[in-house]
């Protein structure tokens, strides 16, 4: 009898540890860079991403967080995984690292957003995906992850509750004639500043017509500046910048509720119930880049 009690409390007991066993989360730290302003930390960023190999296609200083910038890389295996997928999962071609004034180094955790954006191919497609991880934690370093905690496995199916979008919810914005007419419209749109956002970088795979820019958004009333500032998540600032893509003719983009809470999981609702304009101000602008008037 009382070996059956302690083997029911020890099932228990795993049963409680099993949720947090295999929790991720969306950042690593990296190794600290030397501190200087903000231009000149980014700099430092780009020289070890290019030493270690990576392409380095993009860099972004949001308007209004003056002490924290991005620089953005693609990783020809991911790529190469990405092509051979094909669709939506393009979306994830741009490999985000976030630098600080203060020397503080961040990037996204390839195996946290690689789980939410391939969703069911994941398990197939993982080992480039660990060997992204492998690679930046040689270029950058690793030390401990941050940015909230979501289940591995709850990853491919991620919502941030109740109501709230999935990866393919509320995320058309414009069908054109054509991919080729889609993909000209966002690049002259982003060149010309419209909707007061400019291009960070973009990922054209003409053979799979899949395509996919990054995008700054500048308004100084409503841009990214704004909003990441009302939750104080610039420590996440390797979140951005938000994507809008492209698959055949169809211009896209994950919807808020759905891309910001994956890139700040740790926040509570009152933090989200401050910027309950900004998925609305997010589609708006994106429109405008697609080609809506």
């Amino acid at each position: 009898m009382i070996r059956n009690i302690k083997k029911i409390l020890v099932m228990v007991a795993m049963m409680a540890w099993v949720p947090f066993a295999f929790a991720m989360s969306p950042y690593i730290k990296g190794n600290s860079l030397a501190a200087g302003d903000i231009n000149s930390v980014m700099s430092q960023a780009e020289t070890k991403l290019k030493a270690a190999g990576f392409n380095v296609i993009g860099a972004y200083q949001p308007k209004g967080i003056s002490d924290s910038g991005v620089v953005v890389v693609t990783d020809k295996a991911i790529l190469d995984t990405i092509a051979k997928i094909g669709g939506d999962v393009i979306v994830g071609a741009g490999i985000r690292v976030g630098v600080k004034s203060d020397g503080t180094l961040s990037y996204m955790n390839p195996e946290y957003w690689y789980r939410a954006y391939f969703r069911k191919n994941y398990d197939a497609n993982q080992a480039p995906v660990k060997a992204l991880q492998a690679h930046l934690k040689e270029a950058l370093g690793a030390g401990e992850q941050f940015g909230g905690e979501v289940d591995q496995a709850s990853l491919a199916k991620y919502h941030y509750m109740f109501g709230m979008e999935y990866f393919d919810d509320n995320r058309d914005l414009v069908a054109h004639e054509s991919f080729e007419k889609a993909v000209e419209t966002i690049r002259t749109n982003l060149a010309k500043g419209a909707g007061n956002a400019t291009k960070v970088y973009e990922v054209i795979m003409p053979e799979k017509k899949i395509a996919v820019f990054g995008v700054a958004m500048n308004d100084q009333k409503t841009g990214d500046g704004v909003w990441v500032n009302k939750i104080e998540g610039s420590d996440n600032i390797a979140a951005l910048p938000y994507e809008v893509f492209v698959v055949g003719n169809q211009t896209q983009a994950l919807y808020a509720r759905y891309r910001i809470a994956l890139g700040w999981s740790s926040l509570k609702m009152t933090s989200f119930g401050k910027i309950m304009a900004t998925p609305g101000n997010i589609k708006s602008t994106l429109k405008t880049v697609a080609g809506i008037e």
